[in-house]
C-alpha cells in the first residue's frame, strides 16, 4: 500500500517513522521545507517508548507523491481545509483519507471536499512530542480506533488496520467512532484551554481549587452538550475520568500549553469553542468554556504586546 502521513505534529511523524518500517511505500508530506531537508538527510529517530531509526521519503509538494491508497491527516483542526485541499492530488477513486486529530469539525471539512465514503475518522492514544528536527520522544503509547462516523463498515479501509497494527500500532475499529471522539473532546475542554491560560502542567491544574473547579464546570458543560446531542460518553464518571487523565499525564504540557509557549496558532475553536457553538445552536449556556475560549483568543492574538 502507499501511504501518505500529512502533517507536522511530533504524533504524525510517530506514525509515520513506524509506518515506514513496514513494507509499504510511505510518504511524509510536510510545509517545513527545512524539516523536510533534515529528515531527507538523516531520517526520522524515536526515543523514549519506543527507540529506533528510519529513512523516511519526505516532500513540501504532493505532486512528487502522485495518488495513494491511503492519506492520513495528522494536521492541527485549523490546517485541515488547506491541507485537504492541498492532498486532491494524492486522492483517487480508491483513496480513503483517516483523520487522527483533535477537536470537532475536521470529519465535516473533509466530508465536504473529498467526499464522505472516502473519510475515516479516528482517535488515539499514541503521544510524541518534539525534542529537535526529526527527533521525537515517544511519550505514550495506547491504541488507535478507526470507524465511519456514518456508523457503516470500513469496507476496503480495513486494510489499513492490519498495517497499523504490523507497524506497532495497536489499532481497532468502531462502528460509534463519534462517540470516543466526543469523550476525547470532553477530557480536552476540561485540560487544555486551562493549561494554556495558568502555564500549569496536567497534574498541577488539580492542586489548585480554582483552577480544579474551572475544569469541572467546563467538562460539566460539555457532557450537558454531548447528551443533549445524544452522543454517548465511554465513561460513567466525568470528572473521575478527567482527574484521572490529569494525574495518569501529570508532569505533561498539554499541546495547547505547548502552543503558547511557542506563540502558535491554537486549537481553541476545535475544542471549547466548539462546545461554544454546539451548545448555542442547542440552546444551552456554556459560560465555562466560553471565558476559556475568550482568553486564549486574546492570548494569540496578544503574543506581540504580551510583557
Amino acid at each position: 500500500m502507499k501511504i501518505t502521513v500529512a502533517g507536522q505534529e511530533a504524533v504524525g511523524l510517530l506514525f509515520t517513522a513506524h509506518l515506514a518500517r513496514t513494507k509499504n511505500e510511505v510518504w511524509l508530506l510536510e510545509k517545513d521545507q527545512g524539516l523536510v531537508q533534515k529528515i531527507g538527510n538523516s531520517g526520522i529517530r524515536v526515543e523514549g517508548l519506543s527507540r529506533f531509526s528510519c529513512k523516511v521519503n519526505a516532500t513540501t509538494e504532493s505532486k512528487k507523491i502522485g495518488s495513494c491508497e491511503a492519506v492520513i491527516l495528522c494536521v492541527k483542526a485549523f490546517d485541515t481545509e488547506e491541507t485537504i485541499k492541498k492532498i486532491k492530488p494524492l486522492i483517487n477513486e480508491d483513496t480513503f483519507v483517516l483523520s487522527l486529530q483533535d477537536g470537532l469539525g475536521n470529519i465535516q471539512i473533509l466530508n465536504d471536499y473529498a467526499g464522505e465514503d472516502k473519510v475515516i475518522a479516528g482517535v488515539t492514544k499514541q503521544a510524541a512530542t518534539h525534542l529537535s528536527a526529526g527527533v521525537l520522544q515517544h511519550t505514550s503509547k495506547g491504541e488507535t480506533v478507526i470507524g465511519r462516523i456514518n456508523k457503516q463498515p470500513l469496507g476496503k479501509a480495513r486494510s489499513i488496520l492490519s498495517i497499523l497494527n504490523q507497524a506497532g500500532l495497536s489499532t481497532r475499529s468502531s462502528r460509534d467512532i463519534n462517540s470516543l471522539i466526543w469523550s476525547k473532546l470532553i477530557i480536552s475542554t476540561g485540560i487544555n484551554a486551562l493549561s494554556a491560560i495558568t502555564r500549569l502542567s496536567n497534574g498541577s491544574l488539580l492542586e489548585y481549587p480554582g483552577a480544579r473547579e474551572f475544569m469541572r464546570q467546563a467538562v460539566f458543560e460539555a457532557v450537558r452538550v454531548a447528551k443533549k446531542k445524544r452522543v454517548k460518553i465511554n465513561y460513567e464518571d466525568p470528572i473521575q475520568k478527567l482527574e484521572s487523565v490529569c494525574k495518569a499525564t501529570s508532569t505533561n504540557l498539554s499541546s495547547m500549553l505547548e502552543d503558547v509557549l511557542n506563540k502558535r496558532k491554537t486549537e481553541i475553536d476545535f475544542i471549547n469553542g466548539a462546545i461554544v457553538r454546539q451548545g448555542k445552536s442547542l440552546g444551552l449556556a456554556t459560560p465555562a468554556n466560553e471565558a476559556l475560549t475568550n482568553l486564549v483568543r486574546t492570548i494569540e492574538t496578544s503574543y506581540k504586546a504580551r510583557v
